[in-house]
């Protein structure tokens, strides 16, 4: 049902925890299944994120879905961490069973928070950044498998 990666970044993920006087912090949810997502963010001042952790309270796939992200992001600067989706998320895990997707979903959507919890104490404007929803459920139905 899982894919290997999925399987790996649930039972050893990556990135795991707290960070104090993070460049940014983003915590979103899905009200319809449970989970809860906080990713953390340490950019530079070149913009590039050092370093990303996270928390989450939810299923393996949601688990998985945020290591995998904070992989993705980590190194990166903030235009090209706007530019990491559900979808390629997903694809770096070698997919989700169509009932996990809303998890790669959160993902994206708790670094676009993290992202907008940065930009807002700096004063910035990031091209192509909304205000983020807190909870995902309305979106997850938009989704198609």
């Amino acid at each position: 049902m899982y894919s290997e990666k999925v399987m790996d970044h649930f039972s050893n993920p990556r990135n795991v925890g707290e960070m104090e006087n993070p460049s940014g912090v983003g915590t979103v949810g899905n009200a319809k299944c449970g989970d809860i997502m906080r990713i953390y963010l340490d950019i530079d001042e070149n913009s590039v994120i050092q370093d990303i952790k996270f928390k989450t309270f939810g299923c393996g796939a949601a688990v998985a879905t945020s290591s995998m992200a904070t992989e993705l992001v980590k190194g990166k600067t903030v235009n090209e961490a706007l530019k990491i989706t559900n979808r390629s998320v997903m694809e770096a895990l070698d997919g989700l069973p169509p009932v996990k997707i809303h998890c790669s979903l959160l993902a994206e959507e708790a670094i676009h928070a993290a992202l907008w919890d940065y930009a807002t104490k700096n004063n910035l404007v990031i091209e192509g950044l909304k205000k983020p929803k807190s909870d995902v459920h309305e979106e997850e139905e938009e989704l198609v498998y």
